[in-house]
């Protein structure tokens, strides 16, 4: 008979994690441990008009801290965005960074921490081969991470998705040293994100369990974590979403999003693939886009995953057994959360757009882990399959 093979493979897992009600008030001190005496904080206009953000900074030089502000973060960031605060942290002379906020101001921030002290462009850094040897990682800013969403899971990656201004592509930038060396989860930096917001970065934190899950190789700490990521998205993401002061499933939501991110260090897939080129052409909302292309790219994958989706849905306790039971969940959750089906809200994207993307796509770095090969016609197609809602399911 024969014997399977050894597995084999290699690990890296995440931050100090601090979570809970309240525990943005160890801020000052989180700074203080890893070195930081004149943090810049880096967010976005809508975090810093809330009413709990000067609290923070107050905190902050209560504790004898010199933090700046640099709030300029767009809901894409791109070169210039990046250019912007790193010239913010050269001229304040900072010894740190503070990302608070949600995915954009993470992936701009960590960008920032990249480089402060080394030398050439975000894009020298792009996840490709290995450019991330370039940079000096003594020369990376400390990083402390505060999310305000629950979706992207960045306050516990080592990379950004940063827009490429000469084609619009959202392209990855990757060094193990933007992780961040401490994250600090308050739920109640939620309670005030609009249904939609809530229902959008609640999908991120699914597909990004989901495509961990299904990518191929050997990470059974990743297929675990994601398993059980997907696990509280289930039972916590309606909660959320009809009631969003829910702190217990807000707490919840906030660990899902962080996992999702530690597990897919095993890879993503063709949701990603199809939405980074999407985001950068059209600006539709990350989250959204996964949403979106999810039960696509699932029927593209279908004959090399069903054996995952057996498993998965036993897991999650659905009615339904198999593939079509997972179908079926993501379908009526996906309505459940008021999301459309189709990418005609995607503004500006027609067929034609589809036919310049699907490049795009075939070169994404999450193409690579994606559970089958697809050629750029195949991505095309589901591009297009994704535009008319062409989803041979039928419940």
């Amino acid at each position: 008979m024969n014997q399977p093979s050894t597995p084999k493979g290699n690990f890296n897992y995440p931050s100090a994690y601090r979570i809970g009600v309240g525990r943005r008030a160890e801020l000052p001190g989180g700074c203080t441990e890893l070195g930081m005496r004149k943090p810049l904080v880096v967010t976005d206009p809508g975090i810093a008009a809330l009413p709990w953000f000067p609290e923070i900074i107050t905190s902050l030089t209560d504790a004898g801290l010199e933090p700046a502000v640099f709030d300029a973060v767009s809901a894409n960031p791109d070169t210039q965005t990046v250019d912007a605060g790193v010239a913010a942290y050269r001229q304040g002379n900072h010894d740190g960074i503070v990302l608070l906020g949600g995915g954009s101001a993470m992936d701009a921030g960590k960008c920032v921490a990249l480089l402060a002290h080394n030398p050439g462009t975000v894009f020298d850094y792009e996840d490709i081969g290995d450019n991330w040897l370039r940079a000096d990682p003594a020369k990376i800013a400390p990083i402390i991470a505060v999310p305000t969403t629950a979706g992207t899971g960045s306050e516990v990656g080592r990379a950004s998705v940063i827009v490429d201004a000469r084609d619009h592509n959202k392209k990855i930038i990757f060094h193990p040293k933007m992780q961040p060396g401490m994250v600090i989860a308050d739920p109640e930096l939620t309670f005030g994100l609009p249904s939609f917001v809530t229902a959008a970065t609640g999908m991120d934190a699914l597909a990004h369990c989901f495509e961990a899950f299904c990518a191929p190789g050997y990470h059974p700490m990743a297929d675990g974590i994601a398993v059980e990521g997907m696990r509280l998205v289930a039972e916590h993401l309606p909660r959320v979403f009809a009631d969003g002061h829910d702190a217990p499933s807000r707490t919840h939501m906030m660990m899902a999003a962080s996992m999702g991110a530690t597990a897919f260090q095993k890879g993503l897939g063709m949701v990603h693939s199809l939405s980074h080129p999407l985001g950068g052409a059209t600006g539709i909302h990350h989250g959204l886009a996964n949403a979106i292309f999810m039960p696509y790219v699932m029927e593209f994958n279908r004959d090399v995953i069903e054996d995952r989706m057996e498993y998965l849905a036993r897991a999650l306790a659905l009615p339904r057994g198999g593939f079509d039971g997972v179908m079926a969940w993501m379908l009526k959750l996906r309505a459940d959360l008021e999301l459309p089906h189709t990418l005609a809200v995607a503004e500006g994207f027609d067929e034609a757009m589809a036919h310049r993307l699907a490049p795009l796509a075939a070169r994404d770095p999450s193409q690579g882990t994606n559970p089958k090969p697809a050629t750029e016609a195949q991505l095309e197609e589901v591009f297009l399959r994704a535009l008319r809602g062409e989803l041979a399911f039928s419940g």
